[in-house]
């Protein structure tokens, strides 16, 4: 337990500290002037973070990239950090997509700016410097906001000071994990927008009524409408009585602070049932460390 909770103490130097470090390390904006690096290492020096969250490189994108910096060379270096127990030899913090396409190009060498980071915030940098990329689907981000808040102890609110997003984009981004595995393969291959997605968080038939948003083409708006329509999956049920504002910000506030499903049943002045809905062992068990930690 000891060790847990040193491991959600946050950063040592701060999550400022490291989003000026990704913030330095980012490459291909244009609006960010050169920043001059520490050194230049060869490359066969310098090694890739074996916990790097990010595992695929579109090759595609690889290549643009390579001829960009064939042509125009490295314009923002690497951060790197020297490696453990391997003298000379240095890992990357942030940039291993720029050393491979450096790698492609046939440089000897990168500039690199040197931190001495520890393994708990080599990986939040990694997390954080996912999270920018332009090209992550909806429930990439929503994931890597996930491991900053469980891991590392940051709340909705820190992350959009640092980040420079709204609380509400953390929020509903986060959400969209409570909806089952199917509908976020759909998202991910985008069949279903974000848009879509957020329309069936709150809805009991997801995986169905996403079927139908794809097979008939529906629109966002269309999408809202048949999520709170009560005949909504063909059927003549009607569904009970709208819940009011409140308890519905309270169950999402829940389910993105757990990134599972939350439901409250409210009876009244007597009390009432809160809902978890988990889809493995692994949510169970990530849920019973987060019950047992707030005794």
């Amino acid at each position: 337990m000891n060790d847990r909770k040193s491991e959600r103490r946050g950063l040592g130097r701060g999550l400022s500290a490291l989003m000026a470090d990704v913030n330095l390390g980012t490459a291909g904006r244009p609006e960010q002037r050169a920043v001059r690096a520490d050194t230049r290492l060869p490359i066969e020096r310098i090694e890739p973070n074996p916990d790097q969250p990010r595992r695929d490189f579109a090759p595609e994108s690889l290549r643009e990239l390579s001829d960009s910096i064939r042509a125009k060379g490295i314009i923002q270096p690497l951060i790197v950090r020297e490696k453990p127990n391997k003298s000379g030899y240095y890992e990357i913090v942030a940039g291993e997509r720029r050393w491979r396409a450096a790698q492609l190009a046939q440089f000897h060498e990168v500039p690199v700016i040197i931190r001495d980071l520890d393994d708990t915030e080599v990986l939040e940098v990694a997390i954080i410097e996912n999270i920018q990329r332009a090209d992550l689907n909806a429930i990439e981000e929503a994931m890597g906001y996930r491991q900053l808040m469980e891991r590392f102890g940051h709340t909705q609110e820190r992350l959009a000071e640092a980040l420079g997003k709204s609380r509400s984009h953390i929020a509903n981004l986060v959400r969209l994990l409570t909806l089952p595995d199917e509908v976020q393969a759909w998202l991910r291959e985008g069949k279903l927008s974000a848009g879509h997605a957020r329309a069936l968080v709150t809805t009991d038939n997801a995986t169905a009524l996403a079927r139908q948003v794809i097979a008939r083409g529906l629109s966002v708006r269309e999408t809202e409408r048949l999520a709170k329509s009560p005949t909504r999956t063909g059927g003549s049920k009607v569904q009970p009585p709208a819940k009011d504002a409140d308890t519905r910000a309270l169950e999402q506030d829940l389910s993105a602070g757990l990134g599972m499903r939350v439901v409250i049943d409210h009876k009244g002045p007597d009390g009432g049932n809160v809902i978890v809905a988990y889809r493995s062992l692994d949510d169970l068990d990530r849920l019973c460390q987060l019950l047992s930690q707030a005794r």
